[in-house]
C-alpha cells in the first residue's frame, strides 16, 4: 500500500515538474507584471498625493500673498507653481487668484499673462472659461476689442455660453456695432434661465437697443401652449 502511495505521489510530482517546465517561465513573468503593476499603481498614487499636498501648500502661499496685497510675492509664488505643479488644479486656481490681485493693483500685463496661462493650460474647461471671460474683460477695458473677441470666440461649456454672448454684446456695443450687439444679447437672454437675476441686466441692455425681451420668448411660449 505504501509503495502504491509512493508511486502516485511520484507521478504527481513528475506531472508538476513537467507542468512547471512548460509554463513556469510564463507564470513567473505574469506574476512579475501583475506585482509590478500593483507597485507602480501604489507608487503613482503616492506621487500624486505628494504632488497635491505640495501644490496645496504653495497655493496657500499665493493666497497669503494675495491677502497681503504683495504682488511681488504673488508673482513669485505663482511662477514657482507653474514650474513645479503646472498640471494641478491648485495651479489653475492660483492663476485666477493671482490675476485678480494683479489687475486690482494695476499690473494688467501680468494679470493678462496669468489668465492667458490658465486659458491655454488648464485641464478643466470651467477654469478655462473663467480665465477667458476675465481676460476678455481686461482687454475690453483696454479697448483691445479684437483681442477680447478672439478670447470669446473659443468654445465654452454650456453653462458659460450666455455669459460669453453677453460679453461679446458689450464689446460690439462699445464698437458701435448695434446689430451685432443686439444679436449677442438676444442669445444671452434666451440661454439664461428666467429665474437668473443676471437675465434682468441683459433685459436692460436689450431695452436700450429698442428690443422688447418679452417678444423673444413669446413664440416659444405660444408653441408650448399649442
Amino acid at each position: 500500500m505504501a509503495n502504491q502511495l509512493d508511486l502516485e505521489e511520484q507521478e504527481q510530482l513528475d506531472e508538476l515538474k513537467h507542468f512547471w517546465r512548460e509554463y513556469g517561465n510564463l507564470i513567473t513573468w505574469a506574476l512579475i507584471v501583475v506585482f509590478g503593476a500593483i507597485a507602480a499603481w501604489n507608487g503613482w498614487n503616492y506621487w500624486q498625493n505628494s504632488q497635491a499636498a505640495q501644490a496645496a501648500a504653495m497655493y496657500d502661499e499665493v493666497e497669503r500673498a494675495a491677502q497681503a496685497g504683495d504682488t511681488e510675492r504673488v508673482e513669485r509664488a505663482f511662477s514657482d507653481m507653474k514650474e513645479r505643479f503646472g498640471r494641478t488644479t491648485f495651479a489653475q486656481q492660483a492663476g485666477l487668484l493671482a490675476a485678480r490681485v494683479l489687475a486690482d493693483k494695476g499690473k494688467t500685463d501680468a494679470a493678462k499673462a496669468s489668465l492667458g496661462w490658465v486659458a491655454d493650460r488648464a485641464a478643466d474647461e470651467g477654469y478655462q472659461a473663467v480665465a477667458r471671460q476675465r481676460l476678455a474683460g481686461i482687454l475690453m477695458d483696454a479697448k483691445q476689442y479684437d483681442e477680447a473677441l478672439k478670447q470669446l470666440s473659443a468654445t465654452f461649456p454650456r453653462e458659460f455660453e450666455a455669459l460669453a454672448a453677453d460679453r461679446r454684446g458689450d464689446i460690439y456695443q462699445l464698437q458701435g456695432k448695434k446689430a451685432e450687439a443686439k444679436a449677442e444679447y438676444e442669445k444671452a437672454y434666451k440661454a439664461l434661465d428666467e429665474r437668473n437675476e443676471y437675465r434682468r441686466l441683459v433685459e436692460v441692455k436689450l431695452g436700450a437697443l429698442g428690443v422688447d425681451p418679452k417678444q423673444l420668448t413669446a413664440p416659444a411660449a405660444a408653441g408650448a401652449k399649442s
